[in-house]
């Protein structure tokens, strides 16, 4: 894109001004050259001529005489060569010293820039000259709006009335983030979608609500403040007490929270903070206590002795979501917490059981030796006929005096291992079931911290889990008990928090019933009442929920909300707290004690309350309405009650979404939200799992900011990994980082993030990319520089439309605007994230900037006082239009060029945030018109295309239209300018030739579609069977690139499958593969024929 002379610096470089004039354009661009003669240059012969007698006969000469004169020639070189450096000496040595070479200016280093804007005021635009506004900086453009934004209401929901507006209401609640450290990139990526949204629906006149909020991130939360309490005091929580260890955690919380809003803010997110969340916030923590109490009240909360994931090191139950399962492939060891050696995993071990009052043995297998002190049968299929002699009777435990019973069930696969299956009902999820089946004795043999008890016997108590998994192979060694050891495939379960092994244990715990609030909760999806997409996730939703179990809700925390029930202790009895009916539930002590004495009337009595608190997806699971007021009857509920759009990770669809469905729906009997988009996860440019380890974890705001090599490596440092972690990590970096990372700023973070969304796979996420959306930004900010210059003091017109006087150019770049409108609305509707960024970048940059900004320098250099204006009109449209269509995307950017630009007559909009988004305007559709412009640009661009390929930037081109329709565009009187305007830095002399002329011979060919023929004079200019050899290399290439592309658009239900933005792409490949392949054909032919010639 040609630019003012102003515009094109680097930052610090020196620069014009931007009011100043552009470069003046070449002569024969400014006038139409209707024909000129065409003369060989000085020296040079036309093709076919070699500067003698042609009719004379040449001497043929031997290999001999050419090699001799080959060596001549060289000697004849170095002889030259050398004498000409000698008088090069020799006239320096008379005229003095040589002339310095002046050396590079270096790139002028800025001071650190600061804002003189006072916080929460408009932002005080400097002069387009100022020293930090020649050029594009991030960090400068994005300074003060935010503030501004947030000081004038912008991002709250605006009611007509107390009522929300006539389009309606579009909500979204933030999923709120961990308060436990920093954002990462999916946080920017979730950010970035959420707000494009809000922001889209915000411009078209909805009243919107973005709300923001964090979660206490119970089990998180709690292990990071204990790890740190230990590192800096070498305090335990218990050292504190459970008050001033809340208080401290609350501290620790509000410098995180803090720190994660600036993040949010800095990202751009419009989140109305007057309404920010926190889910132990009071109301919250009400709401949470409200459902607790009513889902008691009405059984679907009951209390019971169950398996639970137990997690040895945090001294808590965990849910599925805290679980990470390690996959081995067989016998590994495994760095467990609180082992100085490594623990054996991977492989399975077999042993005997003696058969009471009988010589046999039965032989069991288990990857877990240690839990046969836990064994109270043993279970064989009851199809099994080489155990069916032992059903009934039993087997003796070598270490403990127990005797287990021989059972027959079907849940044993007779066909693995040995058929018969050790028994294990209180550690293991299968065991527990069938134990429940044949009323087995349930055996906990582990301490809370992961020692063995009293259950185990003397020779065994006390030892820690796995290293009673060594000493129960050693004894049953000795006891001639065991067998044999294997390598076994296996999954290991391992707390993500404290990479402890998870181990299944018996706790009485609150559950909560979710059959029943499953159902209408799969029907909501299945009748459409609330979408999800990608339409993958929606089978992954149901399931999940048609195979779904109790939810355990106990955690063994203290951050967190502590749970509303309290145990019945009835002077006289001694009451078991495994016992649901000696429980109750209030929203008040004084409430519960009511409840207490309604159920044991006359008894005396007394109350505790539960000391543990509840899974935190509990209270994210009330968070859609929680968020607005309930269990409050508040107008924000009654107003802004379903939200619109649930935007989040595929990974939380069934711990968190399918709960908050379920909750919605049981207590406010509405859906919480119409729609669930999942978007993708992100991995590293290598494909690779996000994680501190590898070091492959981006901080958002070293990527908007910059940040150098070191001082990434300085980040690991701080960040607790072991050795071996941290080279991996500063391998990792130094690798993908070797400069660091370059300040993108928000605007190319928010626009790379979206554009990498297609509603696919995981997202493979690269910096370069990000980098190149920065060089976006600076194509829009200079465009905009160049038109603040052309437009002047200038006034536009009060509407959007047509004064009727518009050149082609104009009419089509008014045209592209309405098409992209149309699209982009489009593509955001349908949720087409990377196809809606894609028609922005298109329209800015390919029409806008290429195309139109590049002819209007025809017309203001050149054109009438009627022109000129008529060319500002439209020039203002396209770029106001330009600027409206990308800010979703980009808030910041466009914010700061838009407040540059003189408003409309009578328009009296504040902000960007608020202005209107581009709609389709049917007066502006000229596909004629787009017909006949696209016809100059393909035309200009296969001017461009071949006297690139060849190195010219001038010479003899032919265009020779191929019907009358195209030779009547291509002749009228502003097509001949507007080619050569377009031509950019190429300025070749073009004729147009009539269909009926016969085509050019000694030229390079490229087609423009169906529609014309370019044709390159090469003549004497190349070296033939150099570019045959290369033409046919190309035409190669592009023949296989085709046939590929057509195999791709083959595939079985493609048609079907892909969206048709995806289909046009598709097919605009394959068209320009194949012209390719066509070009290269007819220059081929040209060549061979040149060849014949010469």
């Amino acid at each position: 894109m040609a630019l003012n002379a102003g515009s094109h610096n680097t930052t610090g470089e020196k620069t014009g001004p931007v009011t100043g004039p552009p470069p003046a354009p070449a002569d024969h661009v400014k006038t139409a050259l209707l024909e000129g003669a065409h003369n060989d240059g000085t020296g040079q012969h036309a093709g076919g001529q070699d500067g003698g007698n042609k009719d004379e006969p040449q001497k043929v000469k031997s290999e001999k005489e050419l090699e001799r004169e080959r060596k001549k020639a060289e000697k004849d070189a170095k002889f030259k060569a050398k004498k000409a450096a000698q008088a090069s000496a020799s006239k320096d040595t008379a005229k003095g010293p040589a002339k310095e070479k002046k050396p590079k200016a270096e790139k002028e280093v800025l001071p650190e820039y600061v804002e003189e804007t006072p916080k929460g005021e408009k932002k005080i635009l400097k002069d387009l000259d100022d020293v930090f506004h020649k050029a594009y900086i991030p960090k400068v453009v994005e300074s003060a709006w935010y503030d501004w934004w947030e000081q004038e209401g912008f991002f709250k929901p605006e009611l007509k009335d107390g009522k929300v507006k006539e389009a309606g209401k579009f909500v979204i609640p933030i999923p709120p983030p961990n308060v436990t450290g920093k954002l990462h990139c999916g946080h920017a990526l979730a950010t970035a979608l959420q707000d494009v949204l809000i922001r889209w629906h915000r411009m078209q006149g909805y009243t919107t609500l973005y709300v923001p909020g964090c979660d206490h991130a119970g089990i998180s939360t709690q292990s990071v403040v204990e790890n740190m309490l230990w590192r800096r005091e070498k305090k335990t929580r218990y050292d504190l007490g459970r008050p001033k260890f809340l208080e401290t955690t609350m501290e620790w919380k509000n410098e995180y929270h803090a720190n994660i809003n600036k993040v949010l803010k800095r990202l751009g997110g419009s989140f109305d903070w007057t309404r920010e969340a926190f889910t132990m916030d009071a109301n919250l923590s009400k709401a949470v206590t409200e459902t607790f109490v009513r889902m008691h009240e009405e059984g679907l909360i009951y209390r019971s002795n169950r398996l639970v994931n137990w997690c040895t090191k945090l001294n808590t139950a965990l849910s599925n979501l805290e679980v990470d399962n390690k996959e081995l492939t067989g016998r590994t060891l495994l760095d467990v917490p609180g082992y100085e050696r490594k623990v054996e995993f991977g492989v399975i071990t077999h042993f005997k059981y003696p058969i009471d009052g009988t010589d046999e043995f039965i032989e069991v297998a288990t990857t877990r030796v240690e839990t046969m002190l836990g064994d109270s049968a043993i279970a064989v299929n009851p199809n099994d006929e080489r155990y069916a002699h032992l059903v009934g009777k039993k087997a003796r435990h070598p270490f403990i005096d127990r005797l287990m019973p021989i059972v027959a069930d079907d849940y044993v696969d007779k066909d693995f291992g040995t058929g018969a299956v050790k028994i294990t009902p209180a550690h293991d999820p299968n065991d527990f079931n069938l134990g429940k089946r044949h009323n087995l004795e349930f055996i906990n043999i582990l301490n809370d911290d992961g020692t063995l008890n009293q259950n185990v016997g003397e020779k065994f108590q006390g030892q820690k889990r796995f290293d009673a998994r060594y000493t129960v192979t050693e004894e049953l060694t000795k006891l001639g008990l065991f067998v044999k050891k294997e390598d076994n495939p296996m999954k290991v379960p391992l707390c993500n928090k404290s990479k402890d092994v998870i181990e299944p244990l018996m706790k009485p715990q609150w559950w909560m019933k979710m059959k029943s609030l499953a159902e209408p909760a799969i029907k909501a999806v299945r009748d459409g009442d609330i979408v999800i997409s990608p339409a993958t996730q929606e089978k992954v939703y149901f399931h999940w929920m048609e195979n779904i179990n109790d939810w355990c809700l106990s955690r063994q925390l203290w951050w967190g909300h502590q749970i509303p029930a309290y145990f019945v202790h009835i002077e006289g009895e001694n009451g078991d707290r495994t016992e649901n009916d000696l429980w109750v539930t209030g929203r008040t002590e004084e409430e519960a004690h009511k409840k207490a004495e309604a159920k044991f009337p006359g008894k005396k009595l007394s109350l505790s309350r539960d000391e543990d608190v509840l899974d935190t997806w509990f209270s994210s699971g009330l968070w859609p309405f929680s968020t607005l007021g309930w269990p409050n009857e508040t107008e924000d509920l009654k107003n802004l009650f379903p939200t619109s759009v649930l935007e989040t990770g595929w990974d939380i669809l069934f711990f968190w979404v399918a709960r908050m469905i379920m909750f919605s729906l049981h207590l406010t009997g509405k859906i919480p939200f119409k729609e669930v988009y999942c978007h993708s996860l992100i991995r590293d440019n290598e494909g690779r799992k996000m994680s501190k380890s590898l070091g492959n974890v981006i901080d958002p705001i070293d990527i908007m900011e910059g940040i150098t090599l070191q001082q990434l490596n300085d980040k690991l440092k701080v960040g607790n990994l072991d050795p071996k972690e941290f080279k991996t990590a500063e391998k990792y970096q130094k690798t993908s980082f070797p400069q660091g990372i370059p300040e993108c700023g928000a605007d190319a973070l928010r626009m790379a993030l979206v554009g990498y969304t297609t509603g696919g796979g995981d997202i493979s996420f690269d910096v370069s990319v990000i980098h190149g959306y920065r060089r976006f930004c600076n194509k829009i900010y200079q465009a905009t520089k160049y038109v603040l210059g052309r437009l002047g003091d200038f006034t536009p017109r009060a509407s959007i439309i047509k004064s009727g006087k518009e050149s082609l150019p104009e009419k089509w770049i008014l045209h592209k605007l309405a098409i992209a409108s149309k699209l982009i609305n489009e593509r955001l509707k349908q949720r087409e994230f990377s196809n809606a960024t894609q028609v922005a970048y298109k329209y800015f940059y390919n029409f806008l900037c290429d195309v139109y900004i590049e002819n209007s320098k025809a017309i203001f250099e050149d054109g009438t006082e009627e022109e000129k204006e008529s060319a500002k009109q439209t020039l203002y449209t396209a770029i106001e239009g330009g600027l409206l269509m990308i800010h979703p995307f980009m808030p910041f950017l466009t914010e700061e060029l838009w407040q540059r630009l003189p408003r409309r007559e009578g328009d009296k909009t504040r902000s960007i945030t608020v202005a209107t988004y581009p709609q389709y305007i049917k007066e502006f559709d000229d596909e004629t018109a787009e017909a006949e412009y696209e016809l100059l640009v393909d035309t200009s661009q296969a001017i461009r295309s071949v006297t690139a390929e060849y190195g010219f930037k001038d010479g003899n081109v032919f265009v020779q239209p191929l019907d009358d329709t195209t030779h009547k565009v291509l002749t009228s009187p502003t097509s001949l300018p507007s080619l050569r305007s377009l031509g950019g830095k190429f300025n070749p002399l073009i004729t147009i030739l009539s269909p009926s002329d016969p085509a050019p011979t000694g030229c390079a060919v490229h087609s423009v579609g169906s529609q014309a023929t370019v044709f390159l004079d090469i003549k004497g200019k190349i070296d033939i069977e150099k570019e045959i050899a290369k033409a046919k290399d190309r035409l190669a290439k592009a023949n296989e690139a085709a046939e590929k592309q057509k195999k791709v658009m083959g595939i079985e239900g493609w048609e079907e499958k892909v969206s048709e933005a995806v289909k046009e792409t598709e097919r605009e490949r394959l068209r320009a593969v194949e012209l390719e392949a066509r070009n290269w054909g007819a220059s081929i032919g040209q060549f061979e024929r040149l060849k014949i010639e010469n």
